[in-house]
């Protein structure tokens, strides 16, 4: 249980770094930001919406409880990153920044499934009650 508990807070820590980082231009339409969006043909006005979307995925994350908000943040995450990377490839840009996605998932992936797993064995020791 320790193991998995250690491997939940790496991955999550690192989820919060990758997205937290990635939604602060977003939330303040930084012009970084802007003319990234602007190349990907989307309006600008969806900056700060997804900005503040990923900034309460992570905070549902980060809190304990909530287990059906928690899977919806999972999720949302999962669809930026999704978003994120098909509007790359589409837009005909440099693939060379894949591997940003693909870590991208990969942390989602083992926060998600740590999540679970930590979850399933604090439901089979009442004991230990149930936190997230």
């Amino acid at each position: 249980m320790k193991k998995v508990t250690v491997w939940y807070w790496i991955c999550t820590v690192l989820l919060v770094a990758l997205m937290g980082f990635g939604s602060i231009p977003d939330l303040f339409s930084s012009a970084a930001a802007v003319e990234l969006f602007q190349q990907l043909g989307y309006p600008s006005y969806l900056l700060p919406f997804l900005g503040a979307a990923k900034l309460l995925g992570l905070i549902a994350i980060l809190i304990p409880g909530f287990p059906r908000v928690k899977e919806w943040a999972y999720a949302g995450l999962t669809f930026d990153l999704a978003g994120a990377a098909y509007s790359t490839v589409a837009s005909g840009a440099d693939l060379s920044g894949a591997v940003v996605f693909v870590l991208g998932f990969a942390i989602i992936a083992g926060s998600y499934v740590c999540y679970h797993k930590k979850m399933k064995a604090a439901v089979s020791r009442p004991d230990k009650g149930i936190a997230a």
